[in-house]
């Protein structure tokens, strides 16, 4: 799925941020700070151009789970900077999926440091909400090729990659599942069913679905204009039709094994035995290590019958990135803040607290990371995996469909028909 970024798209994205950025600049930099940030260096003794004696206000936004680990490097940030300035800095939990709209509604009032999910960066340059990030060339050396371009428009570096584990795979219960069981998901539902044990899935999600189309030669992505999408899972020629991957979501919606359930309900059935297999990400490997122990198992998404045939299930990869506000009175030290969040130490502690596997190259090469079952199950996936760049419109049409092939299609209604009426409200405009 290509990312189809047009010229149109790239002038309208540099027009909006000169307008937006401009005010920022104006209101919120100093001579001296553009100087000290343009350096690049982490060193303290090269940042007393930031200036001194001033008390500095900063609103962090960050998901909610992972307010005791911002606190705790929001703490070691005002140590390690103390002495330069009177330092403020609150966090508020903002979910990540939500940050654009958040910000947005009131970019001169939002945080000044805020984490986000990679499919929004887009809108957010394109509203003027971010500026190229200045030290670019050492972001760019410390972090991972794949996450630089998530963090990219046009090729230019817009926000500090956060984590490069912004996807799903399939966790299990070892106690009931070997290595050879989880690999097709009409096994999986086999041994659940005869467990009398449930397999869950959010098919409520759009995110989650793209797993049964992705590796289909059925298509969807962005058009030539950045916002609107192109969809053909509605086709009825080639070897696998649109109705075929429907057909296939009612066999396993079919299963008693088998729950759309969201991801609260996944965590509740595995904590209460309930549930011994489901497709999620990292952010809930801490709960499952905690939760199953020496049974935790995560493996690449199995593969699904569909056609007569054996199709790998796809999944969307994706990364949390940090932004820096541009409207921010304090900008030289919310990028100094962002920065910190963001460097291999945090990273890392960021693994070790929240389990989430970090962009950065040398933490992402640590032995803990590199011996992490969640981390190196999506490593696994990724290569059935793409990058999610998707318009607005994709997400409720996809959701609409995908809970009625979930509720078994009650109503009977013929299947390409629901195709051809999620297409149409995935390529609106």
């Amino acid at each position: 799925m290509s990312k189809r970024l047009g010229l149109l798209f790239v002038t309208i994205v540099l027009a909006a941020v000169l307008f937006g950025c401009a005010k920022a600049r104006e209101e919120g930099r100093t001579a001296d700070s553009d100087t000290a940030l343009q350096n690049g260096n982490k060193n303290v003794d090269e940042t007393k151009t930031l200036q001194k004696d001033k008390d500095v206000e900063l609103t962090v936004w960050g998901a909610e789970e992972d307010e005791e680990l911002l606190r705790q490097i929001i703490e070691s940030f005002k140590e390690e900077y103390k002495g330069q300035a009177e330092f403020n800095i609150t966090f508020a939990a903002q979910s990540e999926a939500g940050c654009k709209d958040a910000l947005m509604a009131d970019l001169e009032t939002g945080a000044d440091v805020f984490a986000f999910a990679d499919d929004q960066l887009n809108a957010l340059v394109a509203a003027g909400a971010l500026e190229p990030v200045e030290n670019e060339n050492q972001i760019k050396s410390e972090n991972m090729p794949g996450a630089i371009e998530a963090a990219s428009v046009a090729d230019v570096l817009y926000a500090y990659p956060l984590t490069a584990d912004n996807g799903y795979f399939l966790y299990y219960n070892k106690q009931y599942f070997n290595e050879e069981d989880v690999k097709t998901f009409d096994r999986i539902l086999q041994v659940a069913a005869q467990n009398q044990k449930r397999v869950t899935m959010d098919w409520s999600s759009a995110w989650y679905v793209y797993a049964f189309f992705g590796n289909t030669g059925l298509e969807v992505g962005l058009n030539d204009d950045g916002i609107t999408n192109y969809c053909t899972w509605n086709g009825a020629d080639g070897e696998i039709k649109g109705v075929d991957v429907a057909s296939a979501m009612l066999s396993i919606a079919s299963s008693p094994a088998f729950l759309s359930t969201e991801e609260s309900g996944f965590l509740a059935g595995i904590q209460d035995g309930s549930v011994i297999a489901g497709i999620s990400g990292v952010w809930n490997a801490v709960a499952m290590k905690d939760t199953l122990g020496k049974n935790y198992g995560a493996a690449k998404l199995p593969t699904y019958t569909c056609a007569d045939r054996q199709i790998q299930m796809a999944s969307f990869s994706g990364y949390k990135l940090i932004g820096v506000n541009a409207y921010s009175k304090q900008y030289a030290w919310a990028s100094r803040l962002a920065e910190w969040i963001t460097n291999e130490e945090n990273q890392q502690l960021r693994f070790e607290m929240r389990g989430q596997g970090p962009a950065n190259t040398n933490a992402a090469a640590s032995a803990s990371v590199q011996d992490s079952p969640a981390i190196t199950a999506l490593m696994e996936q990724s290569e059935f995996s793409c990058l999610q760049r998707i318009g607005g419109s994709f997400w409720d049409p996809v959701s609409a469909f995908a809970t009625n092939m979930a509720a078994g299609n009650p109503g009977g209604k013929d299947l390409q028909e629901q195709l051809d009426t999620m297409v149409e409200g995935i390529t609106a405009p």
